[in-house]
């Protein structure tokens, strides 16, 4: 009894991220030594996943509607801010990409895309539909994920019972706070969560599809890195003018390390709103500033097109020069920006960069179908970098508008 007792304490209030690289350890040996266990095991990353991601459009609605409607008068949120790093933060990215793409040229050996989905036209195309968003059915919006047009219904919904009742106005922040808690008890099994995730994978692909792809996931991973450990650090420090490395490895160990196993920026938003809560942060910013982050916040998503993009130039013996590579850095930050919108995310877009080379769309798709091959790493890279960020420039904002201590 004791020793049952003892496990259920270390679970309900042990150190989650030392649990979570338990989890990790123990998912990626039984992948390895019981292949047919690891796919087993996958129903529990897919359970964790699947509960992260139908909590959170509902968490974001009633939070964003509950901070405005009892937001006190003359209080700021530092919301312009925050997007103004959002945009500074992915354009960097994208330039970082085109840096090391330039320093580390890759050629890629080409496939037949397995992909069947349509990319989007243009940048136009990309754009509409994110606006598009806005205006979705509240019911469509929640049951589908779209946080745009969440986000504005709880905006709505906030403004319109601001002037109400003082019991009205509670009773909406006592809902929102019993979905916090519902969020929290979620989370505390993301070891059990990240134990499924990781034995599925090393189960299913025991990474050897990605070997012959090392040299481009070198870049890849490496332009991420560098944006993560480099370029995010360097904006932080001149925002809130400190050492901005302890609040760095905060976001990328209790934000990065779950984006990286779910894979998904939507899934990790009731994780980043728990940090921020955990780092003392505004709530009427950061319940507005995450969701918003997980769709336009983009660095890893337009360092995954830059690269792809710059590797298919370099393959078809296509010269590009600065100019050209500027401009891509300023279409990859944009299509970025939308990836969310778009059905495949950032993959999708890679297409539509390409076309600035006049490389064709089969061409561009088979540039899409190799995207998909190293997904294991690519796409958990890059979820990790976005939603990381999402807290990193929100917590930067709100840290420079605290009043200086001489």
């Amino acid at each position: 009894m004791r020793f049952a007792s003892k496990w259920l304490s270390l679970f309900l209030t042990g150190n989650l991220v030392l649990l979570i690289l338990a989890g990790m350890v123990a998912g990626a040996a039984l992948g390895f030594i019981w292949p047919a266990a690891g796919q087993s095991a996958a129903l529990l990353g897919a359970m964790f996943v699947s509960a992260l991601k139908a909590i959170a459009p509902l968490l974001v609605l009633l939070l964003v509607a509950s901070s405005i409607a009892n937001k006190r008068r003359g209080s700021a949120t530092g919301m312009q801010a925050i997007l103004g790093l959002y945009l500074l933060g992915t354009f960097s990215a994208a330039l970082v990409a085109v840096c090391i793409s330039f320093a580390f040229p890759s050629t890629l050996t080409l496939v037949t895309a397995a992909n069947s989905s349509t990319p989007p036209g243009g940048i136009t195309e990309v754009l509409r539909s994110l606006l598009f968003q806005v205006f979705d059915n509240p019911i469509h919006a929640l049951a589908n994920a779209n946080y745009i047009g969440v986000l504005a219904w709880g905006a709505a919904l906030g403004f319109a019972l601001h002037h109400g009742s003082e019991p009205t106005r509670q009773i909406l922040a006592d809902v929102a706070h019993a979905v916090s808690r519902i969020v929290q008890i979620i989370i505390r099994f993301a070891p059990f969560g990240v134990f499924g995730l990781v034995a599925e994978s090393v189960a299913t692909t025991g990474f050897s599809a990605l070997l012959g792809y090392s040299r481009l996931l070198l870049v890849l991973v490496g332009a991420m890195l560098v944006v993560a450990l480099v370029v995010n650090p360097l904006i932080v420090a001149i925002v809130t003018r400190r050492n901005p490395y302890p609040l760095v490895f905060t976001c990328l160990r209790e934000s990065g390390l779950t984006a990286f196993f779910t894979r998904s920026s939507a899934a990790n938003i009731p994780v980043n709103m728990q940090l921020c809560e955990k780092l003392g942060l505004n709530e009427d910013t950061y319940s507005v500033s995450i969701p918003l982050g997980a769709t336009i916040n983009m660095a890893g998503a337009a360092i995954t097109i830059t690269v792809l993009t710059l590797a298919a130039a370099n393959t078809l013996g296509i010269a590009v020069d600065l100019p050209t590579a500027l401009l891509l850095s300023v279409v990859a930050s944009l299509a970025a920006c939308g990836a969310s919108g778009v059905a495949g995310g950032s993959l999708l877009l890679i297409p539509m960069a390409c076309s600035l080379f006049g490389i064709s769309n089969d061409v561009a798709m088979q540039i899409v179908a190799i995207g998909f091959i190293i997904s294991v790493i690519q796409d958990s890279s890059e979820t990790a970098l976005n939603s990381s960020t999402d807290v990193l420039f929100t917590a930067a904002a709100c840290i420079a508008r605290e009043p200086r201590r001489d």
